[in-house]
C-alpha cells in the first residue's frame, strides 16, 4: 500500500504537468489558424517543438511507471527539467505575441481548467486509497484530502479572478498558474505523507 501511495504521488505530479502541456498545445493549435501568416508559421513550429517535448516527458514517465520511490526521485529531476524547458518555450512564444491577448487568455483558461481537473483527480485517488484502510488509519488521509479540496477551491477561485480580469500580461498569468501548481504539489505531498503514515500504521 505504501508503494502504491508513492506511485500516486509521482503520477499525480506528472499527470498534472502532462495535462497542462496538452491544454497549452490545444490552445495554441486552435488559435494558430486565426493568426497573421508570419505569426501562424511561428505558432505551427512551436506546436511541433512542444509536442516533441511533451512526448519526451511522457516517454520518461513511462520508463518510471514500475519503478520504486528512489528511481522516481531521480526521474523527477529529469522530468522537472523537461517541464521547465516546455514552459520556457511557451513563455517565449506568448511574450512574442503579446498583442494577441486572446491567445494568452485562451492558453491561461485551458491550463487553469487542466489544473483544477488535476486537483479533483488527485483528491479522488487519495480518497479511494483511504477507503482501503481501516477506520483508525483513515483520519489523517481524509483530513489531507479535505484540505486538498479546500485548497483546490481557493486555487480555482483565484484563477477565475485572473480569467475575468482579461488584460493581464502572460508573466502575471503564468505566475498565477505557477502559484496554483505549487499549491497542488504541496497538497499532493501532504496527502501522500498522510497515506504513507497511515499505511505504515496498518502494517
Amino acid at each position: 500500500m505504501a508503494e502504491q501511495s508513492s506511485m500516486h504521488f509521482y503520477l499525480n505530479w506528472a499527470k498534472e504537468r502532462i495535462d497542462e502541456m496538452d491544454a497549452t498545445l490545444a490552445s495554441i493549435e486552435t488559435k494558430a489558424s486565426h493568426l497573421q501568416p508570419d505569426i501562424k508559421a511561428k505558432a505551427e513550429r512551436l506546436v511541433v517543438d512542444l509536442k516533441q517535448r511533451r512526448d519526451q516527458f511522457q516517454a520518461t514517465l513511462k520508463k518510471q511507471a514500475e519503478a520504486g520511490e528512489a528511481a522516481w526521485e531521480r526521474a523527477k529531476a529529469q522530468l522537472e527539467s523537461e517541464w521547465s524547458a516546455f514552459e520556457a518555450d511557451v513563455k517565449a512564444y506568448l511574450d512574442s505575441v503579446g498583442k494577441q491577448i486572446d491567445q494568452q487568455q485562451a492558453t491561461f483558461g485551458n491550463v487553469a481548467a487542466a489544473q483544477i481537473k488535476a486537483w479533483q483527480e488527485a483528491a479522488t485517488t487519495f480518497r479511494s486509497d483511504a477507503a482501503k484502510l481501516g477506520a483508525n488509519q483513515r483520519a489523517d488521509i481524509e483530513a489531507a484530502v479535505e484540505q486538498m479540496k479546500r485548497d483546490a477551491s481557493a486555487a480555482e477561485a483565484r484563477l477565475h479572478e485572473f480569467k475575468r480580469a482579461g488584460k493581464e500580461s502572460w508573466a502575471v498569468l503564468s505566475a498565477a498558474l505557477a502559484e496554483s501548481r505549487n499549491a497542488f504539489d504541496r497538497a499532493n505531498q501532504t496527502a501522500h505523507d498522510a497515506l504513507k503514515r497511515a499505511s505504515g500504521r496498518q502494517a
